[in-house]
């Protein structure tokens, strides 16, 4: 017996379907991919916007390259860092994907390896990292030890005639900096600092706020950094590895961020150190900093980083209209951005919504693109020099208690490459 109730259910949804793959093409007729069902354009899935123009728009398809068009990565040094944040953030990359490894533990590298599917002849010793000259799968090494080994593991690599991504500090010298930027254009090839800052999206937002004009003139910038360090046995306790203490470890990111934001170079600072005698975290890297940057527009930055102190990481801009403060500023994770100002006569703080992502990620796919289009980072090695300089100044500040001038430096971003494109 035939189920006629069933029939007329079947019946209906054909025409249902029929009617939506009418709608489809006559959509493509007109010349506009269907909403649900996109459209393909070199290699990329694209949908039109399916809400009015009142709501927020949905982000785009991720459209990541198959796994084998992606610019392949050697991670040198299998630290935390390494291992909690840069190998899973290949996994949220777009155009990059880790092909080798090298450390001094074999049996670290093994494990991750495995973990990665990196292949056995792709594992490497430091003392083997000219051997990565053999491996075409490898376009970039990025380099995360300890900052007094940066200077050898880039200038290696470099050698080996693969493109540099090296973390921050740079280096511990202002002469270290200069060899491994030598070392990479002679080798011709592109040498990036990891400022994750300048990639992470509400810190993009909050330098575009001030640099367009929608705060009105920042004339004060103030930057929090801190952190309470353990073990006192770490390598970031140590001088001989670490090059210094909270200032070129957390308190960078104050720094970086402060030129980022205006596009100027500062041309005075002005500084104070203090540690807590006896705490043996401190017996040979400094604890609490204070530092302030003076820019040629007048704009002040007062900046502040602690290895002693609760965890607080905050921006605030402070512009003539407006001011706008960012939360869990430098942190992995947790970002939000605030902008207040007067409306109506009333005094009105709303937080911008932005979407999150992986600066980590982000980060990858700029070096990965950079090395595919053949552009300049937009953190070369000279932005990493450039901090270090500066850092070197505000040593000196704190030893002499006097302001230094620092050499004016005229334009904006003089030391950085393009803008960071979205795809």
């Amino acid at each position: 017996m035939i189920d006629k109730t069933a029939v007329s259910r079947r019946i209906a949804l054909a025409s249902i379907g029929a009617g939506a793959a009418g709608a489809g093409v006559s959509a493509m007729a007109q010349g506009r991919p269907p909403v649900d069902l996109g459209t393909v354009l070199n290699g990329k899935v694209l949908f039109p916007p399916p809400a009015a123009s009142s709501e927020v728009q949905p982000s785009p398809p991720r459209n990541a390259d198959a796994p084998t068009q992606r610019v392949g990565f050697a991670i040198v040094g299998l630290g935390k860092l390494a291992l909690e944040q840069v190998m899973p953030a290949f996994a949220q990359a777009k155009h990059a994907r880790p092909v080798a490894l090298v450390s001094g533990s074999p049996d670290k590298m093994q494990a991750i390896a495995a973990q990665y599917g990196i292949a056995a002849d792709a594992c490497y010793s430091y003392a083997d990292m000219a051997k990565l000259r053999d491996n075409p799968a490898v376009q970039v090494v990025y380099v995360i030890t300890p900052n007094a080994l940066h200077r050898q593991h880039v200038v290696a690599a470099a050698r080996a005639g693969k493109h540099v991504l090296c973390e921050k500090p740079m280096a511990p010298s202002l002469a270290d900096c200069h060899a491994m930027i030598e070392a990479c254009r002679a080798a011709g090839v592109k040498l990036m600092i990891a400022y994750r800052m300048q990639y992470q999206p509400h810190a993009r937002e909050a330098i575009r706020l001030a640099r367009s004009g929608a705060l009105g003139a920042v004339t004060l910038m103030d930057m929090i950094n801190n952190q309470n360090q353990g073990d006192p046995a770490q390598w970031r306790q140590i001088k001989a590895l670490a090059g210094g203490g909270s200032l070129p470890d957390v308190g960078l990111y104050c720094l970086n961020t402060a030129r980022a934001v205006l596009g100027e170079e500062p041309i005075e600072v002005s500084a104070q150190i203090w540690s807590p005698p006896g705490d043996p975290r401190f017996r040979e890297v400094e604890d609490n900093v204070t530092f302030s940057l003076r820019f040629p527009s007048g704009a002040i930055a007062n900046c502040m980083s602690s290895y002693s102190t609760h965890r607080l990481a905050r921006l605030t801009l402070m512009g003539s209209d407006a001011s706008a403060t960012m939360e869990h500023a430098f942190d992995y994770q947790g970002q939000t951005l605030r902008v207040s100002r007067l409306t109506d006569g009333k005094e009105q703080a709303g937080e911008i919504g932005i979407e999150p992502k992986n600066q980590f990620a982000l980060e990858l796919d700029h070096m990965a693109q950079c090395v595919r289009q053949n552009i300049t980072p937009r953190t070369p090695g000279e932005e990493g020099a450039q901090d270090q300089r500066i850092m070197e100044a505000i040593y000196e500040a704190a030893r002499t208690g006097q302001r230094v001038r620092l050499a004016q430096m005229p334009g904006l971003d003089r030391f950085r490459g393009p803008e960071p494109t979205a795809e």
